[in-house]
């Protein structure tokens, strides 16, 4: 590779994008160092990578299954061989402590050796005819060219997941991740590919923000976007694909309920509750936003979480242990402060944390939040828990509903089998019965509802069908005479 991570000491940045739009800078977001600057592609110069793609894949598809499996399986062991380097970019670009890395790494190598499988499932059906001799073929076929615009929160996992079986189907991709986490979510993928020996131009890499990223929503030759990021672009790109019936995978924000009834175990609550409000400073759609608890419980479960709220550290993950690390930039960091500040002034009460040190923003909770504050009404991205309490389960639900979005859910009870009914009433795509909202399994199909997503899913065996178009194909083992 062009480029390396070792040490503090011994950190550089040595890569050229080989495109001329404007440059962005790769800054560490704990200390505000800028390692250097990459020049983004323009729209000619992806255009011109979408069409070197689009001439690729068409050979990628007529590979075979074990070929396209070898390469995936080499990409995998290139993953967990250059481990070091993947952490020590998750921890510099894109403020991740250890363990969180170390998990993501994981669950994309699982991924990995998945899609290789996927390369060799059955790729159609047989039905029955009305016409005798005919035999009716479902088959699944590539899309062609898959766009993938990827987010800076988990950059690593949310690129690969719709890269690595978008490849395994046969077709091309396009991946343009965030600028905020270029090399994490883009340059290291690429290389890794490259090495594992995926042909040239079957993976195109695109620098940059919005530019780019136009560009491969609206170039004709992308069948398929699948972008994570918020509902305001994801609205929009929905708009222009609908236009062309262009396929779409979209998912987008959250702003998840985190239901805790009277008979809940407090002291399993609140662990739950600090893991999905702090985890990655709450930089993730997942995240535990609105805590909803039972008010005769309230009062035990607020000192419960903030207890735990207070026993983590916020710090540099790279040069230090720490349970937080900072915020991606100074924008979002400034907001959280400004969602907690607002909510204050109308009458919420900060019970653990709320202060910000630059990027910094220790764990916070907060308690006499009423549903018109902007903790409760807007999806946060930090590590914030604002609590809201409720007498009757009904009232419960109408709170965990009370949101345009529908990602995911928890409820946390004593009684399981109350708990599985009123999954059923939440208006979300996931939810998960006493546990927390940051859940993910690369075998099961994750998505949302509402506003956060067009319900598409990824993950498992759906994957299959995501990264392909049906196709009819009828035989007959003779021509047909018609009364024409």
């Amino acid at each position: 590779m062009n480029y390396k991570a070792i040490s503090q000491s011994d950190f550089s940045l040595d890569y050229t994008s080989g495109f001329s739009g404007a440059a962005f800078d790769i800054v560490e977001p704990a200390t505000g160092t800028v390692f250097g600057s990459v020049n983004a592609a323009t729209a000619d110069e992806a255009s011109t990578v979408i069409e070197r793609c689009k001439a690729a894949q068409p050979e990628w598809a007529a590979s075979t299954f074990e070929q396209r499996a070898v390469i995936l399986r080499r990409f995998a062991q290139a993953l967990e061989d250059n481990a070091e380097l993947i952490h020590t970019w998750n921890a510099r670009e894109c403020g991740s402590i250890r363990p969180k890395s170390e998990w993501e790494l994981q669950a994309c190598i699982e991924q990995t050796y998945m899609a290789a499988s996927q390369a060799q499932a059955p790729n159609g059906e047989i039905y029955p005819s009305t016409m005798p001799g005919r035999k009716n073929m479902r088959v699944r076929i590539p899309v062609g060219v898959v766009g993938v615009i990827a987010p800076w929160n988990f950059p690593l996992l949310l690129s690969l997941r719709a890269v690595l079986p978008a490849l395994a189907m046969g077709n091309a991709v396009v991946l343009k991740p965030d600028p905020q986490s270029f090399f994490t979510g883009g340059v290291i993928i690429k290389e890794l590919m490259d090495a594992a020996g995926l042909p040239e131009g079957v993976l195109g890499l695109l620098p940059g923000g919005a530019e780019p990223g136009q560009a491969v929503v609206e170039h004709p030759a992308t069948g398929m976007i699948a972008f994570t990021g918020s509902t305001a672009v994801g609205r929009s790109i929905a708009r222009h694909c609908a236009e062309t019936f262009k396929k779409t995978s979209l998912e987008l924000g959250g702003n998840n309920a985190f239901i805790v009834l009277d008979d809940a175990d407090i002291d399993s609550a609140s662990s739950c509750a600090a893991w999905g409000a702090f985890l990655h400073q709450g930089q993730i759609c997942m995240q535990s936003g609105r805590h909803i608890v039972h008010e005769d419980i309230a009062g035990a479960y607020i000192n419960a979480l903030a207890e735990r709220a207070n026993n983590l550290y916020a710090g540099n993950p790279f040069t230090e242990q720490c349970h937080l690390g900072p915020l991606i930039n100074q924008t979002q960091a400034d907001k959280v402060k400004s969602l907690i500040d607002d909510s204050v002034a109308m009458g919420a009460e900060i019970v653990a944390g709320g202060t910000v040190d630059g990027r910094l923003v220790r764990p916070t909770v907060l308690k006499n939040v009423t549903p018109e504050m902007p903790v409760f009404k807007q999806e946060i991205f930090g590590p914030v828990a604002p609590v809201v309490t409720f007498k009757t389960e009904q009232e419960a639900i109408a709170l965990a509903n009370a949101t345009d979005l529908g990602l995911s859910a928890s409820i946390h009870t004593g009684d399981s089998a109350k708990g599985e009914y009123l999954a059923g009433l939440i208006d979300a795509g996931m939810v998960h019965v006493n546990d927390q909202t940051v859940n993910n399994e690369y075998h099961i199909p994750f998505g949302g509802l509402k506003d956060s997503g067009d319900a598409g899913r990824i993950g498992g065996p759906v994957n299959l069908e995501e990264f392909t178009h049906n196709k009819w194909i009828s035989v007959m083992n003779k021509g047909i005479q018609y009364p024409f």
